[in-house]
């Protein structure tokens, strides 16, 4: 290449940085000081001719520049680590291992991960579907030792993001509406306002997770009475109330994530705009460890950056 690119950890100092909006955790991250991290940022603004971040009294944020660069760096930062996985397979390939709970990596997941693995033909990608994820305190956590023990070096866990002696990324927030296919918004019993709802049938997603919704709650915030909300079809998963709807069996109240596929083909539409936003969270957990796997971090930040891209485009 001709032309002479800016240090390496100092592209890793901003990477860093930038995705927690702080130097003391990208610090804590890269397992240097908080000066280190700044210095390395100043330097590589010097090399660049320009600012990549607002420095606040209280807030980090990016320029209009180093927005614009993060996703690329991001994608490079991953393509880097998994040639030099691929590069190391001869020496035999260590699986990247992943956990989601069910609905989430049949929706959600497994597609993004089947175009990860396409472009990453190297690695060896392992994903599993597991109740035991989800939840505040279930047993199963991402190998912190790297012995393998476990049997996980990434899982997605649904809850309030507390778990000690791990790195937690938060994912994505969360908020659950009713859900249905186009072909109730027309006919007889159309669904207008939410008082239409008592012409159609209530799908359940009957999942044990913290703070699960359901149709007493969400009628109540629309404002709804007279409405019977225990009745209707009911489903152990939410894939299965979601594929109720988009056969026009009734109406599921989902968690929107899980939903944006079946959204953006135009097999489900949200009939209102009244959803019910949760505390709860999806979060990408792994284990707190210096040497972590370089394609399991470049998984990580990959995953990371697609779910923030799919923020910024909603």
């Amino acid at each position: 290449m001709s032309e002479r690119l800016p240090p390496l950890n100092a592209l890793r100092a901003f990477e860093a940085a930038a995705r927690h909006a702080s130097f003391r955790k990208a610090a804590g991250e890269l397992h240097v000081s908080p000066a280190a991290i700044s210095h390395q940022i100043k330097n590589l603004e010097d090399h660049l001719g320009i600012a990549l971040f607002h420095r606040g009294n209280r807030a980090l944020t990016l320029t209009a520049a180093g927005a614009a660069a993060l996703p690329l760096l991001q994608d490079g930062f991953g393509r880097l680590a998994a040639a030099v996985q691929q590069l190391r397979a001869g020496a035999g390939q260590i699986p990247l291992r992943l956990c989601a709970p069910p609905s989430f990596a049949a929706k959600w997941l497994l597609p993004r991960v089947s175009r990860y693995a396409a472009d990453h033909p190297g690695l060896d990608i392992r994903l599993s579907a597991s109740f035991d994820m989800i939840g505040e305190h279930a047993e199963a956590e991402p190998d912190k030792g790297g012995s393998g023990q476990a049997g996980i070096d990434l899982a997605v866990r649904f809850g309030d993001g507390d778990h000690p002696g791990c790195r937690v990324d938060k994912l994505m927030a969360v908020a659950a509406l009713p859900l249905c296919s186009p072909r109730l918004l027309a006919g007889e019993h159309a669904l207008r306002e939410p008082a239409d709802l008592r012409h159609h049938v209530l799908l359940h997603d009957d999942t044990d997770y913290p703070e699960r919704p359901d149709w007493r709650a969400w009628l109540a915030a629309a404002g709804v009475a007279g409405i019977d909300a225990a009745r209707g079809l009911r489903f152990n998963q939410a894939a299965l109330a979601l594929e109720a709807a988009v056969e026009g069996q009734g109406v599921a109240l989902s968690l929107e994530p899980l939903a944006r596929a079946d959204l953006a083909a135009g097999r489900l539409v949200a009939p209102f705009d009244i959803s019910l936003a949760l505390r709860s969270a999806y979060y990408l957990v792994s284990a707190e460890t210096a040497d972590e796997a370089p394609a399991n971090a470049a998984f990580r930040r990959w995953l990371l950056a697609e779910a923030a891209a799919e923020r910024a485009a909603a």
